[in-house]
């Protein structure tokens, strides 16, 4: 972790720009702490890096995984640990929170999948699920992403299975104070603005036929952002009108939620790329990172 330095921030601030460049400047590899672009194809809709910004500098875990395979916390930690531990100066960028917590914090020992629990727990209703973490934990039914299926069926999961609350576990969490980064943001009108433009440009990339030729999609990557949306289009449930403002919306409401958990879990300074020029921000950040990535911190 010596010589990693993080970037993080919500969807469509512009991070994968500002890490690839930062990462040429510097001399750097850059690693992905993202849930969705980890998986191969949906490039379009996953926003992927394009070529030119994937040329700047040495990439890693983008595309890495098949669609039909689970991802998780655990397995992310063990592959960028392994990528991290080669002490090549690495930026880790991203806007999965828990990804990012996996590598600054570790992570708590939990129990793996059990399938059978899983799959009752998969055909519960959200609510039921709710109801039920409340009578095993409430402090953490309290705090969970109500509208995050996955997490919930965990949370209970860990719960049926350990026997104790899913809170009580997670206090393995032990802050590395070594990790060190920045937390990018832009002013609400502009995030909207860039969040919304880009859902119009993915559909006139052809989004609805990546979409419509991606096959077997595992139960994570099922949880991509506008997947279900445009399945509903191509199944002719929606109009195209709707399904680019449903899209928006929910990625405007996933960016909000990425934000305030950034700002709570971690303590990295932050940086307003609306007031920066691109390349003053790439300046201050290559700055920051410059003593990290150098193991002189």
């Amino acid at each position: 972790m010596r010589r990693a330095f993080f970037i993080v921030g919500p969807t469509a601030v512009g991070k994968s720009d500002v890490a690839a460049e930062v990462a040429r400047r510097l001399g750097a590899e850059v690693l992905s702490a993202d849930a969705f672009q980890v998986y191969r194809r949906l490039d379009v809709l996953t926003a992927k890096p394009n070529s030119t910004v994937l040329a700047k500098a040495p990439h890693h875990l983008i595309g890495s995984v098949e669609l039909s395979e689970e991802m998780n916390a655990e397995k992310f930690r063990t592959e960028a640990e392994t990528i991290l531990l080669r002490g090549r100066p690495t930026i880790v960028v991203g806007g999965t929170g828990l990804y990012v917590k996996a590598l600054t914090h570790g992570l708590a020992s939990l129990p793996e999948a059990n399938q059978q629990l899983r799959e009752k727990l998969e055909r519960t209703t959200s609510a039921e699920l709710l109801r039920c973490l409340r009578s095993l934990d409430p402090d953490t039914a309290e705090k969970i992403d109500r509208n995050n299926r996955r997490r919930l069926v965990r949370a209970v999961e860990v719960c049926l299975v350990t026997g104790k609350p899913f809170s009580a576990q997670r206090t393995g969490w032990n802050e590395i104070t070594s990790a060190q980064g920045i937390l990018v943001y832009r002013d609400r009108d502009e995030i909207c603005s860039r969040i919304n433009q880009r859902v119009e440009d993915m559909f006139r990339a052809g989004v609805v036929e990546e979409v419509r030729a991606a096959g077997n999609v595992g139960t994570t990557a099922e949880k991509t952002l506008g997947l279900r949306e445009i399945r509903a289009l191509i199944a002719g449930e929606i109009s195209q009108t709707e399904c680019i403002a449903r899209i928006q919306q929910a990625t405007r409401r996933y960016a909000k939620r990425q934000l305030t958990w950034f700002h709570r879990q971690t303590n990295f300074p932050s940086l307003n790329l609306t007031a920066h020029r691109p390349a003053e921000a790439v300046e201050l950040i290559s700055q920051s990172a410059s003593r990290v990535l150098a193991g002189n911190d």
